[in-house]
C-alpha cells in the first residue's frame, strides 16, 4: 500500500484516510486486483485494531522528526520472529535531508530510521 503526499495536509481523521485509500484505488482502476486486495487487507487491519490510525502515526512521525512526509507505505514486513505490519514514511527535512523511518503500525514504535544525503539527526 502507497501513498504520497505533496504540500497537502495528511487527513485527520480514520475516515478521511480510508477515503484517501479509496481515491487511490479509483487511479488504479478495478481491473487492479492487487490494489483491491491491498485496500481490503489495510481496511480490515484498521477495523481490526491491527494498525493505528495513519494520522496517529503521522502526528508522533512529524513531532519528532519535523519537515515535510513526502511518502507512506503501509506494508507487511517480519521482525522479531513474526510478522506485522509496518508504515515506512519519508520525511524531507530542512536543507534537503531525507530519512526514512519504519515504524510499527501496532504501537507506533520507531522501528528502524535511515538517514539520507548526509542527515546528520
Amino acid at each position: 500500500m502507497h501513498y504520497r503526499r505533496t504540500n497537502h495536509r495528511w487527513p485527520h481523521s480514520w475516515r478521511a484516510w480510508l477515503l484517501a485509500l479509496l481515491a487511490v484505488n479509483a487511479i488504479f482502476g478495478p481491473g487492479s486486483s492487487r490494489a483491491d486486495d491491498d485496500h481490503d487487507r489495510a481496511r480490515q487491519a484498521l477495523e481490526a485494531g491491527e494498525v493505528l490510525p495513519l494520522r496517529t502515526i503521522l502526528e508522533r512521525v512529524e513531532r519528532e522528526y519535523p519537515g515535510q512526509v513526502i511518502d507512506v507505505e503501509l506494508e507487511r514486513g517480519h521482525g522479531h520472529g513474526h510478522e506485522r505490519w509496518i508504515y515506512e514514511v519519508k520525511v524531507l527535512r530542512a536543507g534537503g535531508n531525507l530519512i526514512k523511518l519504519k515504524v510499527d503500525a501496532k504501537d507506533g514504535r520507531l522501528l528502524t530510521r535511515k538517514p539520507r544525503a548526509g542527515d546528520t539527526h
